[in-house]
């Protein structure tokens, strides 16, 4: 039988970290399970301006190595797998990882984030960070001054175009169809905005951008009704067309709402599920940001180290009468 620890997180950007570094103060020991990209979004930016702390701007690579190294100082064991299930009906928990192991812990904290829905084309990738982003808030500054597009119809992307124009010349919505999907009062906000333009029924095609340095410097849009494409100068592209929780592997073990997001208890990170926690994008569709995780991994330890100091001191307990067990969204 595997052993059993006080508190397993899973999940390795800002929240899961911070989670990890509170718990490990707190002498519980934490086991945290990094899964697929260890540091989260955060991995894939550039530059990081609007961390407290640092006067510089810092490689968000090299700020996730910061957290990690920092938790690693305290005592927390670390784990390079996948979690592919985990068994929240009965206590101490259970986690299945895809490195062949399985775990057991009397709390948990989940800490998973949530992924960009991107475009899904090669050169998308090639310049994600060097001019590709899908935070505005995050990277809108470095384009003061400059011309960008906005990918998407839906109130995110009206929010990120809205945004935007506070540094940018100009900002070029490209939606796929010919009318937005976004609230009434965010359209007529957009459309009212002088530096907003807006290119229907249109994709983009191809980024396109230069080596040395690496910079995005256009893109190939593609007309949708009549397949003609065109070139548009661009210093840089937004895609602003939704997140997706990382939260498929829940199994229906935990309750989410329609988008998949972790429903916490407000104010709190507490789930329905006694003694399991949720901390940052997995369970904030609106922020999404690292400062904001980092404080709620940190609520998540302390409500999990409080938790646990209330609990019986047996091994094996019924889950709560009622604990929900329902399909994820």
């Amino acid at each position: 039988m595997s052993r059993v620890v006080d508190i397993v997180i899973l999940g390795s950007g800002p929240a899961g970290y911070t989670a990890a570094l509170y718990a490990a103060r707190a002498n519980l020991q934490p086991l945290l399970i990094a899964g697929p990209q260890p540091g989260g979004q955060l991995t894939i930016t550039t530059e990081v301006e609007n961390y407290p702390g640092f006067v510089e701007p810092i490689l968000g690579p090299e700020l996730m190595e910061r957290f990690r190294d920092q938790a690693a100082r305290f005592g927390t064991e670390m784990v390079q797998a996948l979690v592919e299930r985990v068994d929240f009906a009965a206590r101490p928990f259970a986690i299945v990882a895809d490195n062949g192991a399985s775990y057991r812990a009397r709390s948990v904290i989940v800490a998973t984030g949530a992924s960009a829905r991107l475009l899904g084309i090669p050169s998308e990738q090639k310049f994600m960070g060097f001019g590709v982003s899908a935070c505005a808030t995050c990277d809108g500054f470095f384009f003061r001054g400059k011309r960008v597009m906005v990918v998407g119809g839906g109130d995110t992307a009206m929010e990120e175009a809205s945004y935007l124009t506070r540094f940018c010349t100009e900002v070029v919505v490209v939606h796929r169809r010919d009318a937005l999907r976004a609230s009434k009062i965010m359209q007529e906000r957009a459309f009212k905005n002088p530096k907003i333009r807006f290119a229907w029924d249109s994709e983009i095609a191809e980024v396109l951008g230069q080596d040395e340095p690496r910079k995005v410097t256009g893109a190939k849009l593609r007309d949708l009704k009549t397949g003609a494409v065109t070139e548009q100068a661009i210093d840089g592209i937004f895609i602003a067309i939704g997140h997706r929780p990382n939260t498929k592997f829940l199994e229906g073990q935990l309750p989410t709402d329609e988008r998949g997001y972790v429903l916490v208890e407000p104010g709190t990170t507490r789930t329905r599920v006694p003694g399991v926690f949720a901390a940052g994008d997995v369970a904030d569709p609106t922020y999404r940001q690292a400062v904001t995780a980092a404080g709620t991994g940190c609520m998540a330890a302390i409500e999990a180290e409080r938790w646990l100091e209330a609990q019986p001191h047996q091994e094996e307990t019924p889950a709560a009468p009622g604990a929900p067990v329902v399909k994820p969204a």
